[in-house]
């Protein structure tokens, strides 16, 4: 386990040389660069350059690509996407295909505004369609009407169109506009259309009575419809084509978008390209710079720096320095381990990175994090099923993401875990071949070291164990830590006292029968003068943390206040050891519900029933408990195993690179 230590690299060179550098130190991916201090540069021949301008111009290029794959995803399925792209990993590129990508970027962007212009049309055309579909809807109960909407009368009358928002007839509109205007000559009420909701009138009158006529419709809430020079019918059968030829138009658009697919890998090598390149500004952007030089200043991890220094000054004249980083500076964190330690660094990423003071954990949580996932899972055949899947993708997909390759392997180890932890309970598919010998007439026997189902006491006091060795590891670690950094006195008080106290009190429980009894044994596991033993260490202590537990207070009323406000931290070593009970209760749920779905199919007496009901039941059975599993072993990781040492607040190490999503430039 290792944090790697880091070498503070600074590197002065001409301006020329500068694009040169940075894609070299990008192709490296080895050098974290630190943002130039205005106030370091500030009345010098330095300065920041604002690249703003470029970066916001690249990155917008970059979205408005990322837009038309999107859009041409719609249309035309990336094959290669999702969990099927993630396991194939990214596409190798060697530096002359890349430059290909780059000579050929004007036409590859005008293929994507294209899809992003037909896109728009098509977003238009389909807000198009609700209106023409309103405008159908309105017109329908017109369709009786042979005249335009827009008809005004004849040279000596005067036709009102329009509709009332109720149920009327032609005498109850007539009799309305009489008693409105009384003096008219006469008038013609003809109802095209008439519901609950709208009735559709026509109302002719002469001329000279027209605004008398019309006034008298007002009062009745008259409205006018929409003008149309055509007759309704044919204005409906008009806007029936528009809408076809509207539906036409979006699917010619939708299979031009398609015929794009063919661009699709150089889309995606584009849009990585214009990442790159704005990436490559922010870099820019934070140099420090004169009229004719430029000052870089980062982070490399030691066993790198040689080689960095090499590849730059075999390419240009530098002055490059390498120095070790002030404590107080906020040094960026890689980590470093063995191959089966190496899958859990997600683990604690996903918590914290190491802090100064801290060692890298990787290592220990990996010893027990594939022992503890095991013992929740527990089945010998479920742990090889997952051996198999994660070995099959492991070996197909060398080139797959790293982060999935990693959480593969993580996996595949759990899952030799798991196998350990089904030889030792006796459970192969639960109880599934004592069931099939049963069906077949035979006792059949399987070896195991505890049988959870029948020794729930045996199992409980292992996991408590299991539980005790875990935290009793995190206390070695922090005793490490304290005596690494030069301070001994601290891991007395912080670490032997506290084996003291928790081993004392244990040792002391195991030389009663009573104690002894609740865990499943038959007589005291320790002699009553151990006991006693154990008794006096733990006296011994809970003194010594009563009275160091609070040493940074120099008032002794205060220390000694601290001290049992410490003390009082028992009560949290009892609790995360009870914590541990989850190891039997997640492998007691595995067991038994295995065994329940091999009794129901058993109790089938059909062979293919049996097969499907089994069949089912671990499938639904290894994917519940497998997240369960996870999840409690990084509940006991976070809490019961780093709680006790661990404080974290590191900052991963992010060196400037090829931040690419589809390809990956050879070296």
């Amino acid at each position: 386990m290792a944090v790697l230590p880091m070498k503070k690299i600074t590197i002065a060179g001409m301006k020329k040389d500068r694009k040169t550098v940075l894609e070299a130190l990008q192709r490296m991916e080895a050098v974290e660069i630190i943002d130039a201090d205005e106030e370091e540069t500030k009345d010098t021949a330095f300065s920041k350059a604002d690249t703003s301008e470029q970066r916001t111009q690249f990155e917008r290029m970059a979205s408005r690509i990322d837009d038309a794959l999107e859009i041409l995803n719609q249309y035309a399925p990336d094959a290669n996407s999702g969990l099927k792209a993630k396991l194939a990993g990214k596409e190798a590129l060697s530096a002359s295909d890349f430059g290909t990508v780059v000579r050929s970027r004007e036409q590859t962007l005008n293929y994507a505004n294209e899809i992003v212009q037909r896109q728009k049309e098509i977003t238009e055309a389909k807000a198009e369609g609700p209106r023409i579909e309103t405008q159908i809807e309105s017109l329908m109960p017109w369709m009786k009407m042979d005249l335009p909407l827009d008809f005004k009368g004849t040279a000596k009358t005067a036709a009102l169109i329009g509709t009332v928002p109720e149920a009327v007839t032609e005498d109850s509109v007539a009799e309305a506009i009489y008693q409105y205007a009384p003096d008219i000559t006469g008038v013609n009420v003809d109802v095209i259309s008439s519901d609950d909701e709208q009735s559709c009138l026509m109302v002719v009158c002469l001329k000279k009575d027209a605004p008398q006529v019309d006034e008298a419709l007002r009062r009745m809430e008259f409205a006018r419809p929409p003008v149309s020079s055509r007759i309704p019918s044919e204005e409906i059968a008009a806007l029936r084509q528009q809408m076809q030829d509207n539906n036409k138009k979006i699917e010619e658009l939708q299979s031009s978008i398609a015929s794009f697919a063919e661009h699709r890998e150089d889309l995606k090598r584009l849009y990585d390209y214009f990442v790159m390149r704005a990436d490559k500004y922010q870099v820019i952007d934070e140099l420090a710079q004169s009229n004719r030089t430029f000052i870089l200043t980062g982070y490399v991890p030691a066993e790198q720096a040689d080689e960095v220094v090499s590849a730059l000054t075999s390419r240009c004249e530098l002055a490059v320095d390498l120095a070790d980083p002030d404590p107080d500076e906020d040094v960026p964190v890689k980590l470093h381990n063995p191959k089966l330690a190496e899958p859990v660094e997600g683990v604690v990423e996903n918590y914290s990175m190491p802090g100064k003071n801290d060692v890298d954990p990787t290592t220990p949580v990996a010893c027990f994090y594939y022992f503890l996932f095991g013992m929740m899972l527990s089945d010998a055949c479920y742990g090889a099923i997952i051996c198999i899947i994660t070995g099959i993708l492991l070996k197909k997909h060398k080139n797959m993401d790293g982060g999935l390759q990693r959480s593969l392997k993580m996996f595949f180890l759990c899952g030799l875990g798991t196998i350990l932890s089904g030889i030792l309970f006796g459970s192969y598919f639960g109880d599934l071949i004592p069931t099939i010998g049963s069906l077949m007439g035979k006792d059949i026997k399987i070896w195991n070291w505890i049988d959870p189902l029948h020794q729930p006491m045996t199992m409980m006091t292992f996991s408590f164990t299991v539980g005790i060795i875990h935290i009793f590891t995190a206390l070695g670690i922090l005793m490490y830590s304290l005596i690494k950094h030069g301070h001994v006195l601290d891991a007395i008080y912080d670490g032997v006292f506290w084996y003291m106290l928790v081993g004392g009190l244990i040792v002391f429980g195991l030389s009663y029968e009573s104690f002894c009894g609740m865990l499943g044994f038959d007589a005291a596991v320790v002699s009553s003068s151990a006991g006693s033993v154990g008794g006096w260490i733990a006296l011994i202590g809970a003194i010594g943390i009563l009275l160091f537990g609070g040493r940074d207070s120099r008032n002794w009323g205060k220390r000694l206040a601290k001290g049992a406000y410490a003390l009082y931290g028992i009560t949290g070593y009892l609790s995360d050891i009870l914590s541990y009970s989850r190891l039997m209760a997640l492998g007691l749920a595995t067991s038994v519900i295995s065994s329940v779905f091999n009794t129901l199919g058993a109790m089938s007496g059909n062979v293919i029933l049996f097969i499907i009901i089994a069949l089912i039941g671990h499938v639904l059975n290894i994917l519940i408990n497998m997240l369960g599993a996870y999840v409690h072993s990084n509940r006991l990781t976070f809490v019961e195993f780093f709680g006790k040492f661990y404080e974290g607040g590191g900052r991963k190490f992010k060196p400037f690179g090829m931040n690419t999503k589809y390809i990956k430039v050879t070296k």
